[in-house]
């Protein structure tokens, strides 16, 4: 397993993790928060929790907003790591789309090999699987890659950087298809994972990676996604100086509806001439910059859209207690643990909160110890308001528990600011 630097120097200030520029500009302090998936187990309820400043930064030399480094990858996504991606009926759909697009565009077949990294329970590459596709998946959470290799997915538990992609390169070959879904902003050390997919790529290549963009993160004050497993936050500008940085040109990117708005870029070798730039990057280029998210200017609003939203759902949260409702939540998502620790959320106001994953079920959540339930929960005790805290699955959860209606509950979604469905 290869170690990773720490970006918090002895003087007390921080460097860029990308270009190693001083960060002084502060774009949001979410106060102190613990590790989002570190889901409370009961025997361990009374033991005291780890909890690290939450304050993103932006880099004015290369446009880059980051978080400091506080925990290791290796303490963050551990053996025990509680996030499984087949637990979404969307996001499942999602990668079975993505897997016939990339086959029918980049002419995939049985010679090819599909590598993704931070493959998680094989939720993606299974698709590829079933087309008998060769596949390998780098995943360095011991329980999830055990469930990945259960599917029959060929499977390294180990972090992707430089020396790992040699390694793998060696023992099976290049990548035709190099992907990773919601990784690249897990990644403290980013030089050396972005140095780590050039050598992995094979000559004729593609690289595809999916991360939220951070205009919809800033405009639709999607603050709640600013969690310590997420070190950085893209704009295109930022994340194409990156990869041009080692040798890796961005020639394709798509605006997906995914995690409330994210990116899909599609990278090759710089000296691979076969695939031209497409007008899609030039324009998303010219959008970013004529906003202003190369300027100090468009972050310094941010923090105080934040507060706002944060006293409009206290204020929610005070009259439906003082009217005698219920609320409880549904979801154990990490953004919902940075809103809950954010505002001061606990069973003072949500009961419970249920999740379809069995591996956060009978635990309680990292800091407001709000108890994780099954969603049955929910029908035994018909609470007034069901709280979804993943808000970008709120069509996907609101079909699947429409029989709160049934006894006039109603669903609440706190981003970008609360609002109750009607």
């Amino acid at each position: 397993m290869q170690t990773q630097t720490n970006n918090h120097n002895s003087s007390g200030s921080s460097k860029c993790r990308f270009c190693s520029t001083e960060l002084q500009h502060g774009v949001v302090d979410l106060g102190m928060s613990p590790l989002c998936q570190k889901h409370v187990t009961p025997e361990h309820a009374n033991d005291v929790e780890k909890f690290y400043p939450l304050h993103a930064y932006v880099c004015h030399s290369c446009w880059l907003v980051q978080l400091e480094e506080f925990a290791a990858p290796d303490e963050i996504f551990s053996e025990e790591y509680g996030y499984f991606s087949s637990f979404s009926d969307s996001w499942l759909e999602h990668a079975r789309l993505y897997t016939e697009m990339m086959i029918e565009r980049f002419g995939l077949d049985s010679d090819k090999l599909v590598v993704e990294i931070a493959s998680n329970d094989g939720y993606l590459l299974q698709w590829f699987v079933q087309k008998n596709i060769p596949v390998l998946g780098v995943e360095p959470s011991g329980n999830v890659a055990a469930a990945a290799r259960e599917k029959g997915i060929r499977t390294e538990g180990q972090f992707f950087g430089t020396e790992t992609a040699k390694q793998l390169a060696v023992q099976y070959g290049k990548a035709d298809l190099l992907l990773g879904n919601n990784v690249l902003a897990h990644v403290p050390d980013l030089n050396d994972f972005v140095r780590g997919m050039k050598e992995m790529l094979a000559e004729g290549g593609v690289i595809t990676m999916e991360f939220p963009h951070l205009q919809r993160l800033i405009e639709e004050n999607q603050f709640d996604t600013i969690y310590h497993e997420h070190f950085s936050y893209f704009s295109f500008v930022a994340v194409n100086r990156v990869f041009a940085h080692h040798g890796i040109t961005l020639f394709d990117v798509q605006e997906l509806p995914t995690h409330g708005g994210s990116l899909r870029i599609f990278g090759r070798h710089t000296e691979d001439e076969t695939k031209a730039i497409t007008d899609n990057v030039r324009e998303l280029i010219h959008r970013e910059q004529e906003l202003g998210m190369e300027t100090l200017d468009y972050y310094a609003t941010f923090e105080e859209k934040v507060k706002e939203t944060k006293r409009k759902l206290l204020t929610f949260l005070i009259e439906a207690k003082r009217e005698g409702k219920t609320v409880v939540g549904y979801g154990a998502p990490g953004k919902g643990n940075t809103l809950l620790n954010y505002c001061g959320i606990r069973t003072d106001f949500v009961d419970y909160t249920v999740d379809r994953s069995p591996h956060k079920q009978g635990n309680f959540l990292p800091g407001t110890h709000i108890p994780v339930y099954t969603p049955d929960k929910i029908a035994e005790t018909r609470p007034d308001y069901v709280l979804i805290l993943p808000w970008n699955l709120k069509k996907e959860i609101s079909q699947q528990m429409a029989h709160v209606l049934e006894w006039g509950g109603k669903f609440v979604i706190p981003i970008p600011e609360v609002q109750v469905l009607d």
